[in-house]
């Protein structure tokens, strides 16, 4: 059996669909259907049931599955074994700058002792963008905000939403409350403005930006109130308690999509090791149940 048709089974099997998977496979749908066509005409069996809502696999589907991940996962230690990867293994992970900042400089020290080969691309971009760019076959890895359920997101934990602010900033010095957000589709800006709307306080968006350093700066200069998660405070400010006034943000919930055709040892250790050190964040209520192992 060709590996690519293979890697095409196993990617329509875990995004159950073939327009997801296509994407992960930087394919079109049709051109991944005629891969599962192929396959389906080797084996000889249907792999797939197909209704016009869902795509899940038949009796024979269920039965080829292991063994084809077995066979890629083996495939891509021969080729790392024997060379073919000299250049070392290219991972493309999607990650806010926060993020980024919270947990690369445990994450890439160890990579560079287990791994040395590695290859890392990592791109900073807000959790709506990121997703996108992994449906669309841009990233192997995505960490992400949920803003909605989604195919391929898979559920780490949850961190608390903070109001921040200058650590010498006095709420009361403000009869118009400012703020600095990042742009319309946050959803830390959206449950900003619901909160308060609720609370009838007076409001004004003064600073926006997409990137933390340019929010940063306006709330390290005492100029505005910001929202956050509790590990990206920044130097100079504090957590705004509820004695001042403020409401409660509640919660978002931190997302792992991860590319299912990549099952080599080297991706599975890079999968896991960024899953345990997300969620031992200190701030992060990990939901041990849902976390996800590459092991196949």
């Amino acid at each position: 059996m060709e590996a690519n048709l293979l890697r095409a089974f196993v990617a329509v099997a875990e995004c159950e669909g073939f327009s997801a998977a296509g994407k992960i496979l930087n394919r079109t749908q049709s051109a991944v259907s005629l891969q599962i066509k192929r396959l389906e005409d080797q084996v000889g069996e249907s792999l797939f049931e197909r209704t016009s809502r869902s795509v899940t696999l038949s009796a024979a589907g269920e039965h080829l599955l292991p063994y084809a991940q077995q066979m890629l996962r083996l495939q891509d230690e021969a080729m790392r074994v024997m060379g073919a990867g000299r250049q070392g293994e290219l991972i493309r992970l999607g990650v806010s700058e926060e993020q980024a900042s919270a947990y690369l400089p445990e994450l890439l020290p160890e990579m560079a002792r287990s791994h040395p080969d590695l290859r890392l691309e990592v791109i900073c971009d807000i959790s709506t963008v990121l997703v996108e760019q992994f449906r669309d076959g841009f990233l192997d890895v995505a960490l992400a905000i949920r803003h909605a359920p989604t195919q391929t997101g898979h559920l780490l934990g949850r961190e608390p939403m903070v109001w921040v602010a200058h650590e010498d900033q006095r709420l009361d010095a403000w009869d118009i409350l400012p703020l600095a957000l990042n742009p319309e589709g946050c959803i830390f800006r959206a449950n900003a403005v619901a909160a308060l709307g609720r609370q009838a306080r007076l409001w004004d968006v003064r600073y926006t930006s997409r990137s933390p350093t340019g929010l940063n700066l306006a709330v390290q200069s005492g100029l505005a109130v910001t929202v956050k998660t509790p590990r990206s405070i920044p130097p100079g400010c504090r957590i705004v308690g509820p004695e001042e006034g403020l409401p409660d943000l509640g919660h978002v919930e931190i997302e792992l999509h991860t590319a299912p055709a990549k099952i080599s040892e080297a991706f599975q250790f890079f999968h896991n090791a960024l899953i345990r050190i997300a969620t031992g964040s200190e701030t992060l209520d990990a939901f041990g149940e849902t976390r996800v192992e590459v092991e196949r």
